[in-house]
């Protein structure tokens, strides 16, 4: 069903403003009529296609597995936690904390160049937090600034919007076909292979390596240069700092 403002879904969770929309359904700031005050949270809502019983017997397996997933990631200070999950309507709906602040694209400006040591403190944060991720052998798929909140209460980072929910939502979409292949993530923040839809740990790695290279050079991914012999990026002749980092 198609959400709009004032509505309660799951018996208690009041649509206050929509956050965003994509292929798979809709992100919305809800309120939890069910505790006292102005408790906000997230709620995002999963949109089957298609509707029949086999198409959500894949789907409701899949989402109580994607589910259970984030609710173990939520145990982390910085990354959301997931309050509740269900089914209602024939579609399926997530309901997470509610991360105040603004994400790193507003740090990261096109043109300003970041120092060395600001990078290097932007990107040990975020693996410290990836690395809490990869024990759990689970990949985000989809780093990038966007994706990343700087928490306005503390200043310190939150990984966000996990590609595993976008997995589950676009396996829904196709009808619940479990061998289909998707390319998850932001073009210019993923490697080729996850760009065939062969996602690794390594490919978070890389795309935190290019956040690392669009703060020190100002530049966005797309405009990097390629090496014309490797076409692998090229961009140390655009900045000057210390080999370790580099190396790195």
């Amino acid at each position: 069903m198609n959400l709009g403002l004032g509505q309660t879904i799951g018996g208690r969770y009041k649509i206050i403003r929509q956050l965003g929309q994509g292929g798979f359904g809709q992100t919305f700031v809800a309120e939890d009529q069910h505790l006292p005050g102005e408790n906000q949270c997230v709620v995002k809502q999963l949109k089957p296609v298609a509707t029949d019983p086999l198409t959500l017997q894949t789907a409701r397996r899949l989402f109580d597995t994607e589910a259970q997933i984030l609710h173990q990631l939520g145990s982390h200070e910085q990354i959301p936690q997931l309050f509740a999950y269900f089914e209602e309507n024939k579609d399926f709906y997530l309901v997470q904390e509610l991360i105040e602040g603004e994400d790193l694209s507003q740090e990261l400006v096109p043109g300003q160049q970041l120092n060395e040591d600001q990078i290097i403190s932007l990107l040990k944060e975020i693996l410290e937090v990836l690395e809490f991720v990869h024990q759990r052998r689970i990949i985000h798929r989809d780093i990038n600034p966007q994706n990343i909140l700087r928490r306005k209460s503390d200043g310190k980072l939150v990984l966000i919007d996990f590609g595993a929910v976008k997995q589950v939502s676009t396996q829904i979409l196709e009808g619940g076909n479990t061998g289909f292949t998707v390319a998850i993530g932001t073009p210019g923040y993923r490697p080729s292979e996850q760009a065939n839809g062969y996602p690794k740990l390594s490919s978070d790695i890389y795309a935190v390596g290019m956040i690392g290279i669009v703060g020190l050079t100002g530049l966005r991914p797309h405009q990097l240069p390629l090496h014309p012999d490797t076409g692998e990026i090229s961009w140390h002749n655009q900045i000057s700092v210390s080999a370790e980092l580099t190396d790195t």
